[in-house]
């Protein structure tokens, strides 16, 4: 028997950065926790490392700066987000929000503090759009795990 809380288990899988939330909510229902539960604890988790991301990359930067491979790395990893930054640049604030928001891989909390940090956006911005980000990806993945979206074939006539 696992020895896990499904609550905690939902939690923990929620901070990971591949899974997030995209794949602690489904494990949470699976688990049998009530689906406005899962939410809850799946938001909070996905939530928790995005702050100490936001500050410690800052970090991580100013210390990087002293030592020219860690600038190749920086460079690297800004190269791999430029689709993303493009859609930052083209759609503001707003953009971290729908980067966020999407349940697809490469995108969430994490990413979306990575592109906060390399555009330079203030934590006080970009703090709450991945809040904002995070809650609608819920949504989605809530009601997608629910089924509820297959809901719209019956009124389609599909």
């Amino acid at each position: 028997m696992n020895s896990f809380s499904p609550y905690l288990l939902t939690f923990l899988i929620s901070m990971l950065p591949v899974a997030e939330l995209r794949g602690g909510l489904p494990l949470g229902i699976s688990l049998g926790i009530p689906p406005l539960s899962a939410y809850a604890v799946s938001i909070a988790g996905n939530v928790i490392p995005v702050l100490p991301l936001l500050i410690g990359l800052r970090y991580l930067s100013k210390i990087a700066e002293k030592y020219r491979w860690w600038g190749r790395i920086f460079n690297k990893m800004e190269k791999k987000f430029q689709g993303k930054k493009k859609i930052i640049c083209r759609y503001g604030i707003v953009g971290i929000v729908i980067l966020v928001a999407i349940p697809l891989p490469v995108t969430g909390a994490w990413t979306g503090s990575l592109v906060s940090f390399l555009l330079s956006i203030p934590v006080k911005y970009s703090f709450p759009a991945i809040f904002i980000g995070v809650c609608l990806a819920g949504i989605v993945v809530l009601f997608t795990t629910l089924g509820i979206l297959g809901v719209s074939r019956i009124f389609s006539g599909m």
